[in-house]
């Protein structure tokens, strides 16, 4: 386990990337309603619900020490 300020700092990182998810999703139901294109409430739930799923995803690799994403193998 790590120290508690990069603790802190993987919540913070989780709780950026949640907002950045959920600000692009009202973006992008903004821009479909401009268009008269609007997005199903069922859709947006699944989207949210998927928001969701990833912040689970990242707060159970911060408790377990894992990495989130791997883009060079380990040597």
């Amino acid at each position: 386990m790590g120290s508690i300020s990069g603790i802190l700092l993987g919540i913070i990182n989780i709780a950026i990337v949640v907002i950045l998810l959920v600000l692009a999703g009202a973006i992008g139901v903004w821009i479909a309603s401009a268009l008269h294109w609007p997005i199903p409430q069922n859709i947006q739930q699944l989207y949210l619900g998927l928001v969701a799923l990833i912040a689970l995803y990242m707060l159970v690799a911060l408790i377990f020490g894992l990495p989130t994403f791997t883009f060079f193998p380990p040597r």
